[in-house]
């Protein structure tokens, strides 16, 4: 698995994904389950969502050209 879920993505995820478990504990129902996919996609950096339309979140590397 190549990771493309960058920084602030990540960061966007665990928030959401903690706001959605709290909902659920809050409004005492199983939909708040929901909230592990974000967490686990951002725990892992990758997100199978992105993988058909060749999109990443991740900073572009550029390689250096190597002395000769």
């Amino acid at each position: 698995m190549k990771a493309n879920v960058g920084g602030i993505d990540k960061a966007f995820r665990l928030i959401a994904g903690l706001g959605m478990i709290g909902a659920g504990v809050y409004f005492q129902n199983w939909w708040g389950a929901i909230g592990i996919i974000p967490i686990v996609t951002a725990l892992f950096s990758f997100c199978p969502a992105y993988l058909p339309f060749g999109f990443s979140t991740c900073a572009a590397k550029t390689e250096e050209p190597k002395a000769e």
